[in-house]
């Protein structure tokens, strides 16, 4: 790998425009082009992050001038994507879920194996700040012994969210539970650092006019880990809640910045005899976790660090949003995988 990483991006919305703005301030990588079927828009995009616009992925993912692609698309349209531009060579950053279906993820992870590239999956809530340093501090073994751990997420939703590709199946694959639980499920993989045995939930279409569900209720069970947690389109107001509790403290985390509020840590201690734990609250000014989630790749592709995210990590949560559905269909706990 090169001095300069040149990269190219397949897709000009939201997320894609983000990625642009962590190549832009982290150094050792080149934004080289864009692709997107709304050319308009990939236009718009060309001029703000100067960059050559381009209409066809194809095109793009075959340009022996890029070294990385960006996929950042709807969930129907990242396997063809990632396995084409494998084939030619490139490393990859796909934004989360790793496919629709746990299958989708393995044909992709077999194909990175088969070309030798790297594959990241954009959990980006892995470099929030707040979610870092509790990691840091569960690995330190800073609240003891993990006991449980409990989440939600939820988003306040808006005027004609039914109708977005989201709640479109054959789009998305699923619906609340695998766009934002698919964050919490791999979360709770990392901090935990190991496998659920079992999972047992409920989805529920409790308000949108669509055959997807819009919250989702789960309990996941490790080995010695218990996880709770409540995803939601019909929260009314974002939210981002996540609490991890040892036998010795605990760390709430709460916000993420914007419309999802301040984002703060607060980390707390049980006292040996008991009463008032001693607290401490830890506030993050901005959300730093694209650039931070682009430097570990960046680290990664030069060989001088694992990549926080792979492509098995996209794998085995999907596996684990496939059980939880099992599980709500059939009314009972679910092994795993």
């Amino acid at each position: 790998m090169g001095k300069i990483i040149n990269v190219g991006i397949v897709g000009a919305g939201l997320i894609g425009n983000k990625r642009a703005l962590a190549i832009r301030v982290v150094r050792g990588a080149r934004l080289v082009a864009v692709a997107d079927a709304a050319y308009v828009r990939a236009k718009d995009f060309g001029a703000v992050h100067h960059c050559e616009v381009m209409r066809r992925w194809q095109d793009l993912v075959r340009r022996d001038d890029i070294d990385v692609v960006i996929v950042a698309v709807p969930n129907k349209f990242i396997v063809p994507i990632v396995t084409t531009a494998l084939a030619h060579k490139k490393h990859i950053l796909c934004e989360k879920p790793f496919g629709r279906t746990s299958r989708e993820s393995l044909q992709m992870l077999k194909a990175a194996r088969r070309y030798h590239r790297l594959v990241m999956v954009g959990f980006n809530h892995r470099f929030h700040g707040a979610i870092a340093k509790a990691k840091q501090l569960v690995d330190r073994g800073y609240i003891g012994k993990l006991l449980f751990i409990r989440a939600r997420y939820g988003h306040g939703g808006r005027l004609g969210m039914e109708k977005e590709w989201r709640f479109n199946k054959k789009i998305s694959g699923g619906g609340e539970l695998l766009d934002q639980g698919i964050h919490i499920i791999d979360l709770c993989r990392w901090f935990v650092g190991s496998d659920f045995k079992n999972v047992y939930g409920k989805c529920e279409t409790k308000f949108w006019k669509t055959k997807l569900e819009d919250n989702a209720f789960v309990l996941m069970k490790g080995k010695n880990v218990t996880v709770s947690f409540h995803v939601s389109t019909t929260n009314w107001k974002n939210i981002f809640s996540f609490e991890i509790f040892g036998d010795w403290g605990f760390l709430v985390i709460e916000g993420k910045g914007g419309s999802y509020g301040e984002e703060k840590l607060i980390v707390g201690k049980r006292r040996i005899k008991f009463g008032q734990p001693i607290t401490k609250k830890i506030v993050f000014s901005r959300d730093v976790s694209w650039e931070a989630e682009w430097t570990n790749f960046l680290s990664a592709l030069k060989g001088k660090s694992k990549i926080i995210g792979d492509a098995i990590d996209g794998f085995k949560a999907n596996q684990i949003v496939e059980a939880i559905y099992k599980s709500s269909r059939l009314g009972k706990p679910i092994k795993a995988n």
